[in-house]
């Protein structure tokens, strides 16, 4: 139902989120990421969660808010394509939505719980899509993507910010 997707099928500055994914069986990698980066952000001090490895950089607790947000509103874009919507799809501004959101002043319990309650819910969309709709493509941030892809992007684009925070967060901290 879902397979690693061909470059035709999303738009290139997705390409490095897709290219994250392991071959296995994308349903598979998003439930593993729940248990594993649930795990990792709980395992980290409050001063670890709050900090920032630059002036105008987002702190960890942030980078959860980031994650969550972005997979709720690829989630929707899913669902939309998934269900033939053609209407082009509008893209966000994840700076606005962090600055927004306030997750600076929440408690990384909190954080992760959210994260995995929206993890959840990706699942039982992904899982009850009808045979043939993750293929469907649809328009979102103004290029072409398939739903199918989407669930890539979602693995990817933890996997990514992942790799950000062992770099500068964790390794630098």
């Amino acid at each position: 139902m879902f397979s690693k997707p061909v470059k035709e099928e999303y738009p290139a500055y997705y390409h490095n989120y897709i290219q994250l994914v392991p071959e296995e069986d994308v349903l598979i990698q998003l439930e593993e990421q729940i248990a594993e980066t649930s795990v990792f952000f709980l395992g980290l001090s409050d001063a670890k969660a709050d900090f920032r490895y630059a002036a105008g950089k987002w702190s960890i607790k942030e980078v959860i808010g980031h994650l969550t947000e972005t997979e709720r509103i690829m989630g929707y874009r899913a669902l939309r394509i998934a269900r033939g919507d053609l209407t082009s799809l509008a893209g966000y501004d994840d700076e606005a939505y962090v600055k927004e959101g306030k997750f600076a002043t929440r408690a990384m319990i909190d954080l992760v719980e959210e994260f995995k309650a929206v993890r959840m819910s990706t699942l039982a969309l992904l899982k009850g899509l009808p045979e043939g709709t993750p293929a469907r493509k649809g328009y979102a941030n103004n290029g072409e993507v398939s739903a199918n892809a989407i669930a890539y992007i979602i693995a990817g684009h933890e996997l990514h910010h992942l790799q950000i925070i062992q770099d500068r967060y964790i390794d630098a901290g």
